[in-house]
């Protein structure tokens, strides 16, 4: 990972004999791929956090409903696609762990807020409204971190599986494959530990948003294949300059 980075130097004042330390920031971006990691861990992150904070609301499309949290999604494949193919399984994994840690820290963010007062005939937005939009349920906080812990590590998984048996061939197999199987276990975790567990919808309703939001996802994720070869295009002609 991408991170800051220092150097301490331990020095002895002769005169007193009392040590000192002097710490030294070492440059970043000294190469183009440690930029395009930042950019790409930076709207996969964003991505992630988003949907899971607006994954509260539940939208109908006709007869099936499905979680408004699935609009982030598509970038979420995007970015994983390409963070897998330039910076390893690794890369992604890491991110995921830190990006699960983000996403507990900003529920805590909104818990700390929750419980923090309006003020009274100033603000534009009571407590009640508030606690509306953000005030989602400890089953919808551990459903959207267990969803996303388990479909980024099988996803990650079943990538590697077809990228060792086909090389650098084959970019759409294991881009869609490994989206394919990853969101089926990411659609049904989370709507069943967010909302059928705890009794907000019956079986029938959860089955039915589980399956709608999965072919949502599904569906996006094929029509989002020219943008992976686009971004894989854009990126290895970015980087056939740099000085590694």
């Amino acid at each position: 990972m991408i991170l800051d980075k220092y150097e301490k130097i331990f020095k002895i004042n002769i005169s007193n004999k009392i040590p000192s330390f002097e710490i030294k920031p070492i440059a970043m971006f000294k190469t183009k791929k440690e930029l395009v990691f930042v950019i790409l861990a930076g709207i996969f992150i964003t991505n992630a956090v988003t949907a899971e904070l607006i994954g509260g609301k539940l939208i109908q499309i006709g007869p099936f409903v499905m979680s408004i949290g699935i609009l982030p999604w598509p970038i979420v494949f995007l970015t994983t696609d390409l963070i897998n193919e330039y910076f390893g399984e690794k890369g992604v994994k890491k991110l995921s762990l830190i990006t699960a840690g983000l996403i507990a820290y900003s529920f805590l963010i909104l818990l700390l807020a929750l419980n923090i007062p309006a003020a009274e005939g100033i603000s534009p937005v009571n407590d009640a409204q508030f606690t509306a939009v953000f005030g989602q349920s400890m089953w919808i906080i551990v459903g959207s971190i267990a969803a996303f812990l388990v479909s980024q590590l099988i996803d990650v998984t079943v990538f590697w599986f077809f990228k060792n048996r086909t090389g650098n061939n084959k970019i759409w197999l294991r881009a869609t494959g490994s989206t394919v199987i990853s969101q089926l276990f990411d659609s049904f975790i989370v709507l069943g530990i967010a909302f059928w567990l705890p009794g907000k919808i019956n079986f029938d309703t959860f089955l039915t948003s589980a399956l709608t939001g999965y072919t949502f996802k599904l569906g996006i994720a094929i029509l989002l294949t020219p943008l992976v070869y686009l971004g894989h295009s854009l990126i290895k002609n970015y980087l056939a300059t740099d000085n590694e």
